[in-house]
């Protein structure tokens, strides 16, 4: 396309057993925030990814940079060429500064050769600053938060002075505040002539900042089209090929004030560890069989270090829990378990799921009792796991395929099957579609309200405002470790739990 900044044409990639991409077509402009939507495994990262350099398209692939065909053979070639991206899992290294991640193998030298530490923080603090963070350079990212280490490595991006700036699903980890703060740079960056690729799942924020958007379903291009002609509607239908209905509404027979609570919390505060502060204050809710209570809230108000302390991985320096009335005491995710409550974390890659090991392995994992005592009964653990699979609709090989090549969304939907199987009276979940697509976050929730239909009392912590609405029978809202308010489903709404989370209400 004539005036275009890149044009990628006709890209096809294969794996073993694996057509990723077909023939896919790309243009982005200078000067546009031009957004690329797809399912898991649609091929947004392949294709980035060899835009970037870490992959090779197949022959007949042409990428043309400011009209002039261009060989991008690595991540140096792209870097040189002005192409930087921010991918979706972050790069950091934990026991380096800020400064020396931002500039890792590129920090500025003097006279003698010597890195210019001064020269190094100063530039640093300059880029942090154009994010709105402030933070000291010299700080080890091993002490920052998630959302804080992506900050860093958007940092790390703009520290190239690109052309092209690819990022992959930059707001994951951010706070609202975090997320405004990216967005003013990169209209900033617009202005400026950048073009910028942005991958997201969340569409309210395609809506919100890009120009154009294409559309990419099963590694096959479906167009490309302005925002202002085009509707999240529009753009689910084009990238899973079908509509996707609303939920139904979910019946509150369980939830009649009359329903003893199967899940109650009384004032709970946990307790300092050598390398953690408390977190949380006097926290009391409680949960009813067949609901749902959604937490909401900004990031450091408690919520993950809440479900640590109720699945026994932190320790409570107050206050009692009641399962069906009788008191328990977890101190350790295996009493948690024993006691009837499972948790499904928020990373599934570090805390929820063994990569290398297979489907079968990972559902069976917090169930084992359930499979033999002195052996493993591998065809009773291939067999369940296959009901599980076809009960979540699990695209994979076979039950016998490690976890580490599914989609996000399927990795999601086994890191649940493990709980699904152990029928937990409590089911606390924690961020439960961060990263997976629109199909897989609609299959997400059915699940969760299913579960909750069944009897189970459901806790959703979740970053996602839509999301606790769509699920939450009722809100509770923290802020600085306190539970703040618990909202009814008619009066929470995105305003009034927004003003909760930031203390702007009474």
């Amino acid at each position: 396309m004539s005036g275009a900044l890149l044009e990628m044409r006709d890209v096809h990639k294969r794996f073993p057993g694996v057509h990723a991409l077909r023939g896919v077509s790309l243009d982005v402009r200078a000067g546009e925030v031009h957004a690329i939507v797809g399912e898991n495994g649609a091929g947004k990262s392949t294709l980035m990814h060899i835009l970037a350099g870490a992959q090779a398209p197949d022959d007949g692939a042409e990428i043309r940079l400011a009209g002039r065909t261009v060989v991008i053979s690595d991540e140096r070639a792209a870097q040189r060429l002005g192409i930087a991206i921010v991918f979706q899992e972050r790069s950091l290294f934990d026991l380096l500064s800020i400064a020396d991640n931002v500039f890792a193998a590129r920090q500025p030298t003097g006279k003698t050769g010597h890195i210019d530490r001064r020269a190094l923080v100063d530039r640093t603090r300059a880029l942090l600053a154009d994010l709105d963070v402030h933070a000291d350079p010299r700080t080890p990212v091993g002490e920052l938060s998630p959302a804080m280490q992506q900050m860093v490595e958007i940092a790390k991006a703009l520290s190239l002075e690109p052309r092209v700036l690819i990022l992959d699903e930059p707001t994951a980890a951010l706070t609202e505040t975090e997320k405004s703060a990216l967005f003013r740079v990169i209209a900033r960056l617009r202005d400026r002539g950048i073009g910028i690729i942005y991958i997201s799942h969340r569409l309210e924020e395609i809506f919100a900042i890009a120009d154009r958007v294409t559309v990419l379903r099963d590694g096959e291009y479906q167009g490309t089209v302005p925002v202002g002609q085009t509707s999240p509607a529009d753009l689910i239908r084009r990238m899973v090929g079908r509509d996707i209905p609303l939920p139904a509404a979910r019946s509150q027979a369980n939830l009649a004030s009359g329903v003893p609570p199967r899940f109650v919390v009384r004032g709970l505060s946990d307790r300092a560890g050598s390398r953690t502060r408390p977190a949380l204050r006097d926290v009391s809710f409680e949960v009813r069989a067949g609901e749902i209570l959604a937490f909401s809230g900004l990031a450091g108000a408690g919520r993950t270090e809440l479900a640590l302390c109720l699945f026994g991985a932190r320790q409570r320096a107050a206050g009692e829990i009641l399962i069906d009335g009788h008191k328990v005491a977890p101190r350790s995710p295996q009493q948690a378990i024993a006691a009837g409550i499972g948790y499904l974390s928020e990373d599934r890659k570090e805390l929820g799921l063994f990569l290398d090991m297979s489907i079968a392995d990972n559902i069976a994992a917090a169930g084992l009792a359930s499979f033999g005592t002195w052996w493993l009964a591998d065809a009773r653990r291939d067999e369940v796991a296959v009901e599980y699979r076809d009960r979540l609709h699990v695209v994979s090989r076979d039950v016998g395929q490690p976890v580490r090549g599914l989609s996000g969304g399927n990795q999601q939907k086994v890191a649940l099957a493990k709980w699904l199987l152990l029928a937990p009276k409590v089911l606390i979940v924690d961020e439960p579609t961060r990263g997976v697509d629109v199909g897989a976050k609609a299959e997400m929730h059915a699940l969760l309200r299913k579960l909750a239909d069944d009897g189970t009392a459901v806790v959703v912590i979740s970053s996602d405002l839509p999301e606790v609405l769509a699920l939450g029978d009722r809100v509770a809202v923290m802020r600085e470790g306190r539970l703040v308010a618990t909202l009814p489903r008619g009066e929470a709404t995105e305003e009034a739990i927004m003003q909760l989370a930031a203390g702007a209400t009474n």
